[in-house]
């Protein structure tokens, strides 16, 4: 049996205030769906009000797109309708 890990880091900048509390991080997958892979964590420079938004983590699910959502809890288990980015296929 062989286990994948997969390294995601992701990097984004203008992102605007999330209209909820924060910014979750979803893979979508082949065989199980969309999964929640952490919250961004977003910072805004000294002389700038742009923010800067970071995560970094490992999976073992092999993703085939990502998504942002704006969500209010970061322990979610299904992402809410608030998608703020997404990649295509």
């Amino acid at each position: 049996m062989a286990i994948t890990i997969t390294k995601i880091d992701l990097n984004i900048t203008r992102l605007a205030e999330p209209t909820r509390k924060l910014y979750i991080v979803w893979i979508e997958t082949e065989k199980n769906g969309a999964k929640n892979i952490g919250q961004l964590k977003t910072s805004s420079g000294f002389f700038s009000k742009t923010l800067k938004s970071s995560l970094t983590t490992v999976t073992s699910f092999k993703p085939t797109g990502f998504f942002i959502s704006a969500e209010d809890d970061s322990g979610i288990q299904r992402p809410g309708s608030q998608v703020v980015l997404s990649t295509s296929r």
